[in-house]
Order: C-alpha cells, then sequence, then structure tokens
C-alpha cells in the first residue's frame, strides 16, 4: 500500500513530460483577474518549452474553472488527479478552495505549488506538500496598520464580504489592527453572492472612517469603492495584493487615483530586477504590443521559480525529490525578490510593498 502510494504521488513524469494541473477561478467577478495569473505562467513555461524543456521533459499546464466554489474546486482536483494524472498542482486560487482540497492532495502525496492565497491558517500549519510563494495577508496587514499609525489615522473601517477570502482578511487585519494599537471603527460586511454595494457603502458613511481596508478583489472590490464614492464620504482606500490594478484601472479610470495597494511582487517599472526584465522581454517577443500586467506578471513569477526547482531537482524528478531539492535550497532569489524554504517552512516570500495608483494609472511605490 505504501508504495502504491508513493507511485501515485509521482504519476504525470514521463520521459517527455511534465504535467501540472490547477483548479482557478476563471468566471465571475474574479475571473478576469486570475486568467492573468495563467497567462504569466504560460509565457514562461512556453519559452522553457520552445527551449526544449526541463531536462528534456516539456511542461504542459491544464487550467479547470472552479467558480469560487471550493466543492467544484474538489471535483477539479479529483479529475486532475485521476484523469489528467497530474504530477503537481499549480497556482490554484482561493483561500477556501485551497483548504478544501488538501485531504486530496496528502492522500495522493502531491504537491500544491503557489496557491493564490496569503492565508496564516495555511501557512502555520505546515504542510510538507504545500509550498507557497507570495507573501502572507498578515504582513500584508502589518504593513497598512502600520502606516496608517505612522501618518496619524486614527479611524479605520474594513468591508468584506462574508466567504473564504474575506473573513480570512478581517481576522489578519484584526490582528493588524491590536498590534498598532488601532482599532477599527466599523467592520462592514457583504452577502459574498449578492452583496448591497449601497448598504455597505452607507455603513461605511455613517462611520466616518478616514481610511477603509478593502477586503476583497475582483469586481466586488471596484463595485465598492463606486458606491462609496457615489456618497458624501471620502475615505483613502487599502487594498490586498489580490487586487488587480488592471481591473481597478478599467473599472475606476481617474477615480483609481490615491488608492493604495499592498504588493508582493516587484515593481514592473524596476528594470533592475533581473526577473523583471525576462517578463517584458518574453511578452514583448510574444507581441510587441501586449501590455504588462501585475496579475500577470506574478503568475510568472510563480513559474520561474517552480521551474528553476524543476531544473536543480534534476533529471531524476519526483515528488520527494522536489521536496528535498526546495528545502535544501533554502532561499532562491530574483534580484529583490526572494523565496525560502526549509524542512520547518514552505512559506516563501515576505516581500510586500505598498504603493499609491497615480493620475496616470501607475503605482508608485
Amino acid at each position: 500500500m505504501w508504495v502504491a502510494a508513493a507511485q501515485a504521488g509521482d504519476q504525470g513524469v514521463t520521459p517527455s513530460e511534465i504535467r501540472l494541473g490547477s483548479s482557478q477561478v476563471l468566471s465571475g467577478p474574479l475571473g478576469p483577474q486570475t486568467v492573468q495569473y495563467g497567462e504569466g505562467a504560460r509565457l514562461l513555461f512556453d519559452s522553457v518549452n520552445a527551449a526544449g524543456g526541463i531536462h528534456g521533459r516539456k511542461i504542459t499546464f491544464t487550467s479547470l474553472d472552479d467558480g469560487f466554489d471550493p466543492k467544484r474546486a474538489e471535483e477539479n482536483t479529483r479529475k486532475l488527479l485521476n484523469e489528467q494524472k497530474v504530477f503537481m498542482m499549480f497556482n490554484s486560487t482561493g483561500t477556501a478552495q485551497t483548504a478544501a482540497v488538501l485531504p486530496l492532495l496528502k492522500e495522493a502525496r502531491t504537491i500544491l505549488f503557489g496557491p493564490v492565497t496569503g492565508a496564516s491558517g495555511l501557512r502555520e500549519n505546515f504542510n510538507p506538500y504545500v509550498f507557497h510563494v507570495r507573501a502572507s495577508y498578515a504582513i500584508e496587514s502589518a504593513h497598512m496598520l502600520s502606516q496608517l499609525k505612522r501618518i496619524g489615522v486614527k479611524r479605520v473601517a474594513i468591508f468584506y464580504p462574508d466567504d473564504g477570502l474575506g473573513k480570512a482578511l478581517l481576522a489578519e487585519v484584526r490582528k493588524a489592527s491590536e498590534a498598532e494599537g488601532l482599532p477599527l471603527v466599523a467592520e462592514v460586511k457583504a452577502d459574498a453572492a449578492s452583496p448591497d454595494m449601497a448598504a455597505a457603502a452607507a455603513a461605511i458613511a455613517e462611520a466616518k472612517p478616514q481610511a477603509v481596508i478593502v477586503g476583497t478583489a475582483g469586481l466586488t472590490f471596484t463595485n465598492f469603492i463606486k458606491a462609496v464614492q457615489d456618497t458624501n464620504s471620502h475615505p483613502v482606500f487599502y487594498g490586498f495584493s489580490v487586487a488587480s490594478l488592471d481591473l481597478i484601472k478599467r473599472e475606476l479610470n481617474d477615480k483609481a487615483r490615491g488608492i493604495v495597494l499592498a504588493q508582493i511582487m516587484p515593481s514592473l517599472r524596476n528594470t533592475t530586477i533581473p526577473v523583471v526584465v525576462e517578463y517584458l522581454k518574453l511578452l514583448k517577443a510574444r507581441s510587441p504590443k501586449a501590455v504588462p500586467s501585475a496579475s500577470q506578471f506574478e503568475g510568472f513569477v510563480h513559474a520561474r521559480l517552480l521551474v528553476e526547482g524543476l531544473r536543480r531537482t534534476g533529471r531524476d524528478l519526483s515528488t520527494d525529490s522536489f521536496i528535498q531539492t526546495m528545502e535544501n535550497a533554502r532561499e532562491i532569489a530574483f534580484g529583490r525578490f526572494t523565496a525560502q524554504y526549509s524542512p520547518q517552512s514552505h512559506n516563501g516570500s515576505s516581500y510586500v510593498e505598498l504603493a499609491i495608483i497615480d493620475a496616470r494609472g501607475r503605482l508608485r511605490y
């Protein structure tokens, strides 16, 4: 039985192929942003494959839509494991969705690399089969509350939808506000499936905050801000890294100016960082008119780190050999962006900066 389990965890590696799979939010309010993660990853994978692959093996990457539904994420994961025979799950999205599939992956001895979630609960409970890339929501929250206190803001509120992401972000903001001695003046919740943005905006206006932390992403993020901007309240909005700059600019236009976003990847304007240069070069080669995307870049960096791990593992690739390679790597650096792994921690990066959207719709760090 033990031998059978070990072999199941190594499926998807053939003499010519490494099969990756992902259950992602490809439809609904978060869909457009998640699609960008996938495009960034495929940009890197296509380049690697064109150069002959990794030790002669080409990467194939299959994404299935779960619509932000944990049950569908489970179904997709079973299908990818049992039918597609993937070697590894990569860049799956969502806090509740990630938590839902972990028992399946543990049973199958299959790695999940780079889930798009910063929830502390998925980091504090060490799982040898999960490798995080992005910094945690706890670090993002700490940066936000620290800055707000430093600049003298005393009235801070939070808006969040009643879903896995929203509740995870609320928990982190509560911890950070307590640590900074900066109590929240309001916690405004909305139904995740059909949020009443007018009511949420009215509750925010009544609380009279100087700053509002928006604990969500996608269209829910921008629709909430639109609703508040229609009231007589004019707080500064703070968002987490899961909020897409591209979507914000498209939906809010010039009204996006002044929004502060936590960023867990280096600026795309900083061409002293090697991984930024690599991304921009490959994007231009694919399409000279393509516009760089922060979400796309995040998917690219996740893929870049995975490829580095696969290369270091060598030709004798298995679940156990990959885990051992990453844990012995200690730190992998792409300029200012670094990720660290050890036998005690798979938490990856702690890189977080706060950036503000300027009048031209660009992030200023």
